[in-house]
């Protein structure tokens, strides 16, 4: 029996390996650490409700792991925008910002979001930029002030995500 979703989409039954519920837990646990507290919550969630349905000797390999998520090094600020830049992304939505860029000088821009990028110590944006008329980086910890506009921007995500791509020199599924 599966799961009704929505009308007209049905998820089947799964059934993980073992190694498959490792890279599960082990990514939902380094996303429950180093997210917002959105995204983490609904991390350990999924963990919770692929767990509910697991047969017993499945469900015991879930909670005992022994692949850890190491503690955070320090991520610098900007977290509290994360949900919004995920909301604009999903929706393709485009983004008013101000900016402070490399030489600390304050910018605005209207950008069109296209992907997060979660590095180690800092958080990327992957936009399309009004002003410069391409593709740019923001580092999330640099954002002054965000405003989710209304306005879709003109191009899909899925076109400018593989403009990136081919631009940064990146296969499908890195």
């Amino acid at each position: 029996m599966g799961y009704v979703l929505r009308s007209g989409f049905l998820l089947p039954p799964l059934m993980f390996t073992v190694t498959e519920l490792e890279a599960l837990t082990l990514g939902a646990r380094w996303v429950a650490d180093r997210t917002d507290n959105e995204l983490a919550q609904d991390a350990r969630n999924a963990l919770a409700k692929i767990g509910a349905v697991l047969p017993d000797d499945l469900q015991q390999e879930l909670h005992e792991t022994s692949l850890l998520v190491g503690p955070p090094s320090a991520v610098l600020d900007g977290h509290t925008y994360l949900p919004a830049l995920r909301r604009a992304i999903r929706l393709e939505r485009k983004l008013a910002i101000r900016y402070l860029d490399l030489q600390k000088r304050d910018s605005e821009r209207l950008i069109w979001p296209i992907a997060l990028g979660f590095f180690d110590h800092v958080r990327m944006v992957v936009a399309w930029c009004e002003l410069r008329q391409g593709l740019r980086h923001f580092r999330v910890d640099r954002l002054i002030a965000l405003d989710v506009l209304e306005a879709r921007y003109p191009k899909r995500r899925r076109a400018l995500l593989k403009e990136w791509q081919e631009k940064e020199g990146i296969t499908a599924g890195q």
